[in-house]
């Protein structure tokens, strides 16, 4: 079975295990504001704690749901345009299972800042640190496999490497964010919306990309004009990266996020992202318009 199929199975299993959670959560929620529970409400001695606990619960297993096929992709356009089969097919599997394991125990690296103790807390950073391990084994293996293979530098094997780059970028700042003493400073700063966006926006829009520049032709039987992809390659990288990366300095400099308004010492980077951010989604104009409406139209 193909590493995709693996990927798109073990996120199955995972949304059947966290998607009832959820649920739950909004039932309780839904019995506080209607039916004057004490769930969640202090004043009435809920524990507005457990609501962070139960949606983390849910929403840390979320997020690798999303990217989790984004691995399968990116394993099956390298073997593809490397000619070489993966490195080391079950390591990744094992992998990916455990990954997908650890995501249900480390909900708490989210709730540093509260109140939970830190016993817990240390068991939560050392669960989060440790998936580094399964994470790491996957871009070795990958970069083996790239490794003095026979490179075919298509589209679809560039937007692999634009993802392998982000992704290697969200996951070292979110190793930075799993140590405690860090996540005490960084936590609710522009760092932790620079790791999001590179793991769940830059990511996985690249490897969709990749996945559809590869199977588009094999679909509608037309190849794509080879430039225009490759300048909506180029672009989408460096707008991206111009967009996302001075976030890590406005979290280095203590900028909170969901605020409006803020200091001037932070205009420039707001100004610099704001700016990027209008030019990757022209690039996506250029992509929609001189790539996919043709295909469809075909």
């Amino acid at each position: 079975m193909s590493i995709f199929l693996w990927t798109i199975l073990i996120s199955s299993y995972l949304t059947l295990i966290i998607i009832p959670i959820l649920f739950g959560l909004l039932t309780m929620v839904l019995f506080d504001k209607y039916f004057r529970t004490s769930f969640f409400n202090p004043i009435f001695s809920g524990d507005s704690i457990m609501y962070q606990h139960i949606f983390w619960f849910f929403g840390h297993p979320e997020v690798y749901i999303i990217i989790l096929p984004s691995f399968g992709i990116a394993s099956q356009i390298i073997s593809v345009f490397t000619k070489k089969k993966i490195f080391s097919y079950l390591s990744i599997i094992y992998a990916l299972i455990s990954i997908s394991l650890l995501s249900l125990i480390v909900w708490g690296h989210h709730m540093f800042t509260s109140n939970i103790s830190f016993l817990y807390s240390s068991f939560f950073m050392y669960c989060t640190m440790l998936i580094s391990i399964p994470t790491g084994i996957k871009i070795f293996n990958w970069l083996y496999t790239i490794w003095r293979g026979f490179l075919f530098f298509e589209t679809p094997f560039l937007f692999i490497v634009g993802f392998l780059f982000f992704f290697l970028i969200g996951g070292l700042s979110g190793l930075i964010l799993s140590s405690i003493p860090l996540d005490f400073f960084y936590h609710g700063t522009y760092f932790v919306v620079a790791h999001f966006h590179y793991i769940m926006v830059s990511s996985s829009i690249f490897s969709i990309y990749s996945f559809w520049y590869y199977w588009s032709p094999l679909i509608f039987k037309v190849k794509f004009n080879n430039n225009f992809s490759k300048i909506h390659f180029w672009s989408s990288f460096f707008f991206l990266n111009f967009s996302f990366f001075p976030m890590h300095f406005l979290g280095f400099k203590g900028m909170p996020r969901r605020y409006i308004n803020y200091l001037s010492e932070y205009l420039f980077f707001n100004r610099f992202i704001t700016f990027n951010s209008f030019f990757f989604g022209f690039s996506q104009i250029f992509y929609f318009y001189f790539i996919f409406f043709p295909l469809l139209w075909f």
